[in-house]
């Protein structure tokens, strides 16, 4: 392989390299196969991102020590209308409730998302699961040994995240959640109190939880 005398063409090696991987790469993996130090990788991408940044088309992203193409999110709406991909605009209300919860709280389980949420998030989880959001990272050490869940570098990618200690406060985001629940409540006003007779209920267990040994738990009346 030929030498890389200078930080100019490391960089358009670099950025090369992304554009052809298309997914994140490692910073120590680039350094090792193209014979430099990491910290000269770092160096290239810094310009990199000074260059593609603002108004460009393209940006570079960084987390967990990879690096990474990215479109222009102020383009997103554009790039949609032209090829359609899964956006963040995909995930329905609740969806993003689940997922601010797990991403604040992992690893944590889908009975204690539900303790948070209040509400029975089934339909959520596999959402989340299905657009590579969230991900299986282990069992609890409780009763059942229940799944338990944590968000992917998707995650990361989609929300142009660099590691997770970059979210907001916590306490920001419940109010946030309690905002989405009260426009919730007023547009389902008109439909709280239909006839329970009338509501079907779907018995098909969801992708996650197939093949799991479930437990019926009776109801304390008390509780009720």
């Amino acid at each position: 392989m030929a030498d890389i005398e200078t930080i100019l063409n490391l960089k358009e090696v670099v950025l090369s390299i992304l554009f052809v991987a298309g997914d994140g790469i490692e910073k120590d993996f680039l350094a090792e196969k193209l014979e430099v130090s990491v910290k000269e990788i770092e160096k290239a991408i810094v310009q990199l991102k000074e260059e593609y940044s603002m108004d460009k088309g393209v940006h570079i992203i960084e987390y967990k020590n990879k690096v990474q193409l990215s479109t222009n999110p102020n383009y997103a709406t554009y790039i949609s209308e032209v090829l359609n991909p899964i956006r963040e605009k995909t995930l329905t209300r609740a969806a993003l409730e689940t997922l601010a919860i797990v991403a604040y709280k992992q690893p944590i389980t889908k009975l204690e998302i539900e303790d948070i949420r209040r509400v029975n998030s089934d339909y959520a989880v596999q959402i989340l699961i299905d657009q590579n959001m969230i991900e299986v990272v282990g069992r609890k050490d409780a009763v059942g040994k229940p799944l338990m869940f944590g968000t992917t570098e998707n995650f990361l990618k989609r929300f142009n995240v660099k590691e997770l200690s970059d979210l907001p406060d916590y306490e920001e985001l419940l109010e946030r959640i309690k905002t989405i629940r009260a426009e919730e409540d007023e547009q389902d006003r008109d439909t709280l109190f239909r006839d329970v007779s009338q509501l079907e209920f779907n018995e098909e267990l969801p992708d996650y939880l197939k093949g799991e040994e479930l437990q019926v738990i009776e109801a304390d009346d008390e509780a009720i």
